[in-house]
């Protein structure tokens, strides 16, 4: 059989699930139609952005998370939305964040191990717009996507 679960694992990433209307009416002991009609209005008014999977990121080989925390150049800095938008698409990027204090964004990567992520911080490194940045290495993911680990 073909092995399609990079493809699949893309696809829910990005928001490919849907829910589980059948086990949720059942939870919280409600009719499916009106759980279906409560969560098509709460998707339409936005309150809901997507639906995705939460993976033991170790078994699709992105167990290696750094934060990364980047000071922008004055240039740069005046403008965030920018730069950290590019970031964002970063493939490996998980999360971007504008943030305050002494660095102006935290990015979460994800990649298989140390190799992967200095390849990528390199790539992010070149940007125009960054003038100093630290890694820090997550040791043990306690709790992810609002599910204990």
């Amino acid at each position: 059989m073909k092995n399609i679960r990079p493809k699949l694992i893309r696809l829910f990433k990005v928001g490919y699930c849907t829910p589980q209307i059948a086990r949720i009416a059942k939870t919280i002991n409600e009719p499916s139609a009106t759980l279906h009609y409560n969560i098509k209005k709460l998707e339409n008014e936005g309150a809901i952005k997507t639906y995705k999977a939460v993976f033991d990121y170790e078994k699709i080989d992105e167990g290696f998370c750094v934060y990364l925390f980047i000071k922008l150049t004055a240039k740069a800095g005046a403008d965030p939305d920018q730069i950290v938008g590019e970031l964002a698409r970063y493939e490996k990027v998980d999360s971007a964040d504008i943030i305050a204090g002494e660095w102006d964004v935290v990015l979460k990567v994800r990649t298989k191990n140390q190799d992967e992520y200095y390849d990528v911080l390199k790539s992010i490194l070149t940007r125009e717009g960054i003038e100093k940045s630290t890694s820090v290495i997550s040791l043990k993911q306690a709790k992810t996507e609002f599910v204990l680990l």
